[in-house]
């Protein structure tokens, strides 16, 4: 009894730390490493404020492929072979970026890059809410923490590098980390567990459905207003400081949001979820708006701090609350509303870049504070006996 009792213990924490490594390669750095070696790109590759945007949007466009193939396909994020496979599509449209200066792959890779994102990300939460069933709540945090460690690593091998080589140089170090991380990621067991049972017809409550659109719309509005800053905060940041400052801002965005999940899950336990989504909406506006309305190093990190402590805080945090609902395909739903809003998020923001990218983040400000705004609606009445 007392050896089995330690590999028990391990094992869910085995589970996180394979997880966590998916999600790092998917999301930290297949998605979001662009945003570091976006200046780098702009300085020595002639990469326009419009074509960053068109990349962006690109990427935002497969991740909505990707959403939307979970919810038609849900036996293809199940399958080992389709998840392992977009692993390697990770690393493959990373390692390309430099091999070609001509737009037109830029995007496909971008795009796949997203396509491939989505699938890793919905196969392993998938793998890691069943594996991780029974056991505390904040480890589903944790391994979602994962993102933020991708972005940290990713960001500190970018600004190391920013003064020593080129931007090709950064995507291919960046897809060297991917490949390091994809060595753990193989191993998730996607697929290992029995599929779960199909929710019984009717169990859709019309009741609280006004309280669903309201999340909707609140899920959604995050999806455009987050992703506005989450592109071009670095950008923002370099263009209005000196040195690195910029790079640097992208890693502590990193490092608080690898603890964000499990400290605002612990939340659960004194404040509603309606209530803490509330609240992380706020933060979140706040801190989109610092580097819009004030220059210098100070503002900046302050803002990385609050973006990067609720971005994948308010993801966590609404999902269940769609499910709590009782809605049918309330997850998928909400996915692909969020999708949408990404894409939406560089298109409303391109005609602002003319002038820099600090209009373009007040833009995300407020669309923020309108989800927030949604979000207090949802508050109202809220049911939480469900």
């Amino acid at each position: 009894m007392t050896t089995d009792a330690p590999v028990r213990a391990a094992a869910p924490w085995r589970t996180v730390a394979l997880g966590a490594c998916a999600l790092a390669t998917a999301m930290g750095i297949g998605r979001f490493v662009y945003t570091p070696i976006l200046p780098l790109m702009e300085e020595q590759a002639g990469l326009s404020a419009p074509t960053a945007a068109a990349l962006a949007t690109a990427n935002y466009v497969g991740y909505l492929v990707g959403a939307i193939i979970g919810t038609v396909a849900p036996a293809a994020m199940r399958s080992r072979a389709v998840y392992r496979l977009s692993l390697l599509l990770l690393v493959a449209s990373v390692a390309l970026m430099p091999v070609s200066t001509n737009v037109g792959v830029w995007v496909l890779l971008r795009g796949i890059a997203g396509v491939a994102s989505a699938v890793v990300f919905v196969a392993v939460f998938t793998t890691i809410v069943v594996r991780l069933r029974g056991h505390a709540a904040h480890l589903v945090g944790w391994t979602m923490g994962g993102v933020g460690v991708g972005i940290a690593l990713s960001g500190l091998l970018v600004a190391l590098l920013r003064t020593v080589a080129d931007w090709t140089v950064a995507w291919w170090a960046s897809a060297a980390l991917a490949a390091l991380l994809t060595a753990a990621a193989w191993l998730v067991p996607v697929g290992a567990d029995p599929a779960p049972a199909p929710a019984p017809a009717g169990t859709a409550r019309p009741r609280t459905r006004p309280w669903f659109v309201a999340l909707f719309v609140s899920y959604s509005l995050e999806g455009v207003g987050y992703i506005i800053a989450g592109t071009f905060l670095v950008a923002a940041v370099q263009q209005n400081t000196s040195g690195g400052v910029g790079a640097w801002t992208w890693i502590v965005v990193g490092l608080a949001a690898l603890p964000s999940c499990a400290l605002w899950t612990s939340l659960i336990r004194r404040w509603s979820r309606p209530t803490l989504l509330l609240a992380a909406l706020l933060v979140q506006t706040v801190g989109v708006a610092l580097p819009a309305l004030f220059g210098g190093t100070g503002p900046a990190v302050v803002a990385a701090v609050l973006f990067g402590a609720t971005f994948l805080a308010v993801a966590t945090i609404s999902l269940p609350i769609g499910t709590q609902l009782g809605i049918g395909r309330a997850v998928a739903v909400l996915t692909v509303g969020y999708s949408v809003g990404q894409i939406l998020g560089p298109v409303l923001a391109a005609p602002l870049l003319d002038g820099g990218y600090r209009p373009a983040l007040l833009l995300g400000a407020i669309v923020v504070a309108a989800a927030a705004v949604a979000a207090a609606a949802l508050r109202f009445r809220f049911p939480h006996h469900l």
